[in-house]
């Protein structure tokens, strides 16, 4: 018998965020990860996860979803870490995943990850936020769910807070906050792979 780690999908939207991630991962070749670009919007997401899970070999990949996201709750600030906890993720996955993000010293969260199709801004921030969700993007259900679908053995999601109430994007200083968010999500690679090593169980394989 012996045992071998399902491979690692970090899965993100944009250009940006993949060369962010990539730049993070230099010299980690030997990881059996693999960054994967949905496209911007939900249906993007749902449709390049499916595809990549349903070529994928062996099955039973392990799937991360992140890149960049709006705060929703007062206080936050832009480069913060948002660990979703919304229900598409185990309690055992969401806990391990946010310890190790905190020891990269940025502030972590864990909370709600709301789900837009669109950009939000302003009034309707707010009104996301009395619902008790703390961040909002447009791909992370949509990746988490074809995740699940495809059968991933284990599906989390990290997202950097890019703007909040206080610092929208549609505001001077939106170039600032978006290298502050730009270098975090570089930092947190290294703890996304040591998540990936250290807090889940490979299968058993004869």
């Amino acid at each position: 018998m012996g045992h071998t780690r399902p491979p690692l999908l970090v899965v993100c939207a944009l250009r940006i965020e993949r060369f962010a991630l990539r730049g993070g991962a230099a010299g980690s070749a030997a990881e059996r990860v693999t960054v994967l670009r949905t496209g911007m919007g939900p249906a993007n997401a749902d449709r390049a996860v499916r595809q990549a899970l349903h070529e994928s070999e062996p099955s039973g990949a392990s799937v991360l979803t992140t890149g960049f996201c709006a705060g929703l709750a007062t206080g936050m600030r832009p480069g913060d870490v948002v660990v979703a906890d919304d229900g598409h993720n185990s309690a055992e996955l969401v806990t391990a995943l946010k310890a190790v993000l905190a020891d990269t010293g940025h502030t972590v969260h864990t909370g709600t990850l709301a789900e837009s199709d669109h950009v939000v801004r302003g009034a309707e921030r707010a009104a996301l936020a009395a619902t008790g969700a703390i961040a909002v993007d447009m791909e992370s259900a949509a990746m988490r769910r074809a995740a699940l679908a495809q059968g991933a053995r284990h599906v989390a999601a990290a997202r950097v807070v890019v703007d909040t109430p206080e610092y929208e994007l549609v505001r001077v200083g939106t170039l600032r906050t978006g290298i502050i968010a730009f270098r975090v999500l570089r930092d947190l690679v290294p703890a996304f792979l040591e998540w990936h090593r250290t807090t889940l169980a490979p299968p058993e394989v004869s």
